[in-house]
């Protein structure tokens, strides 16, 4: 194992060096075997974890290449816009798929966060994104019956909670308590967005209100894979 680390990270660190461009081939499996005096499964198995990481791509017959890492999608930790219209704008072939809308057992940050008594019931409406036909994020909103007394039933072909906010007469949904984690997948996460458990997930958690009556309308969970963005932060003003 520690032979394999050696090989990744010195192939690491060449990729972010400079040493390599984007697309350009790597040594074969029993060159990168020879430079390091190891054997060849060893080297097959630096290039198989270099591949889960998202550094490298390879092609049937023809050996490893760098993955332009610079080609990812720039995702705003800041503003009012729904992830769907963004993703629009940027032109990306985008689609967001209702998984499930369920009540849910009682969470006491969760109820707090939305002002929710123990005996009210919650639900949680998941979407999945997809990017060029490539699952990217999970988005989860937690919201009461007492404020969307059809939401059971809405909930089930949701896509965009902004538009169905809209439809509900709150215009302009706020984002605010904003909390950033990584973590790794679990299995059904990796399943969910087929990845291995060595891609990292960053974790979004963040409250949303209406900017108008104040209300506070959803709490939120979403998780994009790591090796799929890049992350833009406001600058200062």
């Amino acid at each position: 194992m520690s032979e394999e680390m050696d090989i990744m990270d010195r192939l690491m660190a060449d990729i972010q060096g400079g040493k390599y461009d984007p697309d350009d081939k790597l040594p074969s499996e029993n060159e990168l075997a020879d430079l390091f005096r190891v054997p060849r499964i060893t080297a097959r198995k630096a290039y198989e974890r270099l591949q889960e990481l998202g550094y490298i791509y390879s092609k049937q017959g023809k050996g490893s290449f760098v993955k332009d890492r610079h080609k990812r999608i720039p995702l705003m930790l800041y503003g009012n816009e729904s992830f769907s219209a963004k993703m629009v704008q940027l032109g990306y072939d985008y689609e967001s798929r209702n998984l499930f809308c369920e009540p849910i057992d009682y969470n006491e940050k969760i109820f707090q966060a939305l002002g929710a008594e123990e005996h009210e019931r919650v639900f949680k409406i998941g979407r999945l994104r997809i990017i060029d036909a490539e699952p990217i994020a999970l988005h989860i909103s937690y919201v009461t019956e007492a404020l969307f007394p059809d939401i059971e039933q809405a909930g089930r072909t949701i896509t965009s909670m902004f538009e169905f906010y809209k439809e509900r007469g709150y215009a302009k949904p706020r984002s605010s308590q904003t909390l950033l984690s990584v973590t790794s997948p679990t299995k059904y996460e990796r399943q969910l967005f087929a990845c291995s458990s060595l891609i990292p997930l960053l974790v979004l958690e963040s409250e949303l209100s209406d900017e108008k009556t104040g209300r506070m309308l959803e709490y939120s969970r979403i998780m994009y894979r790591g090796d799929y963005f890049t992350y833009v932060l406001k600058e200062s003003d």
